[in-house]
Parts: structure tokens; C-alpha cells; sequence
């Protein structure tokens, strides 16, 4: 199965707009916003957890990479609330599940087999540093090599200036509207900008987005 798989086409999806599809286990269902493989696949998806579901203990050969959207997800490392980040390292093992239920924004198969780099970040707790422009917050979650993983707040009527991301950017709304001079992105859009990309953001009414830069042209 391919979706959206070609890392140098930029993309925009609204995940507002995409079907719920099961997962092999009851009450795990998702939102495949990019995919290249089978059941076992390079992905970034949207996975929602019903109360009391649960998924079998697997080993990630390649890496996991979550943010917990909504809900408490939990796993034998213990229990991670909305606004949580997690990186797994290429073969660990967990068997996650969620008590009351859950969302959250997964990347899996996306790590290289040496980053085995371990972390978990309440960024409810995580103080936030002043942005390069006024109105603009940042709170780094991870960095390695090109790679940079952050949260990003901007303040209502922040613009940013025009800037290249030579190794590609992801972005995913958490709330608000994100824009840009190719458009406007509410709550749920996942954008993908590929290496080289430019662009000028800026948010009219305020906005919250995970941001992950330097990673697509490995």
C-alpha cells in the first residue's frame, strides 16, 4: 500500500476528512496519512485507542515516534497523557493500551538502526523559549544531526519570515489555524513540505503545531 509515500511531494491532508479504518485488534482504529508498505510499514498515522483497548506486545525494528493527542495512552513504561512526545528506538517493545481511551499522531519505520535514543516528554510541564520572531514560542522536544523535533506556539497575528527547510518539514495542527502564503490549516491538517521547500508562516487567530525538520532527505 502506498500513500502519500514519495517524501519530495508536498502534501496537505485534513485528518478531519479521512475514514477510520481497523486495525488487525478491536477498538484500535486509524487515519493513514502517508504509508508505503503492508501491515508492517513506513507510516505516519492518526491512531485512536477505545477505552479498555489494548495492543498485542510488538517489537519496533525501526523506531517509533508518538505525540498523544487526546486521552491517556499507556504502555509498561508507564501512563502518558495528552501532550506527551515518546521516541522508541529501533527494537524496543512495548504493549500499549488505553484505560479511558486515547489519540495519537504515530510515525513508525522511520528511524535509522544506529538512533537509539530513548525519550519521553510532558510538554504540559516543558517551559517554553521565546521564538526568532515576536509572538512566536518554541519547545525543543529532541535534535540529532539535521533532525529537530519542537512544539511551536505562535501568538495571534504572528508571521514568520520566508525560510528554506533543506532536509524537508512535517507539521501537524493541534489547534488553531496554521497558514501560509499556499493557504490556510485548522485543527487536524497534516502538512508535509518537502526538501528545499520555502515558505512564509504565520497564524491570524493563534495556533499550537509539533514540527519535525531535517529528516526527509536522509
Amino acid at each position: 500500500m502506498q500513500i502519500n509515500a514519495d517524501p519530495n511531494q508536498r502534501v496537505v491532508v485534513d485528518s478531519n476528512q479521512l475514514p477510520w479504518t481497523p486495525s488487525p485488534l478491536a477498538g484500535v482504529e486509524r487515519r493513514m496519512l502517508e504509508r508505503d508498505g503492508g501491515e508492517v510499514a513506513r507510516a505516519t498515522t492518526i491512531v485512536r485507542y477505545a477505552p479498555g483497548s489494548s495492543f498485542d506486545a510488538h517489537v519496533h525494528d525501526a523506531g517509533e515516534e508518538y505525540f498523544v493527542l487526546d486521552g491517556v495512552f499507556s504502555d509498561e513504561m508507564g501512563d502518558s497523557p495528552a501532550g506527551t512526545y515518546v521516541r522508541n528506538p529501533p527494537g524496543s517493545r512495548h504493549a500499549p493500551y488505553s484505560k479511558d481511551g486515547c489519540t495519537i499522531l504515530v510515525k513508525l519505520r522511520q528511524m535509522t538502526p544506529d538512533n537509539a535514543d530513548q525519550i519521553r516528554i510532558d510538554t504540559r510541564s516543558t517551559a517554553w523559549r521565546p521564538g526568532l520572531v515576536d509572538g512566536l514560542s518554541v519547545m525543543p522536544l529532541y535534535q540529532r544531526g539535521t533532525e529537530h523535533v519542537a512544539v511551536v506556539r505562535f501568538a495571534p497575528g504572528t508571521r514568520f519570515t520566508p525560510h528554506v527547510r533543506p532536509g524537508g518539514e512535517e507539521i501537524f495542527v493541534i489547534d488553531g489555524v496554521f497558514a501560509d502564503e499556499h493557504g490556510h490549516y485548522p485543527q487536524g491538517v497534516w502538512l508535509r513540505n518537502p526538501p528545499g521547500s520555502m515558505h512564509m508562516p504565520f497564524s491570524d487567530d493563534g495556533c499550537t503545531i509539533p514540527v519535525k525538520t531535517g529528516h526527509l532527505d536522509w
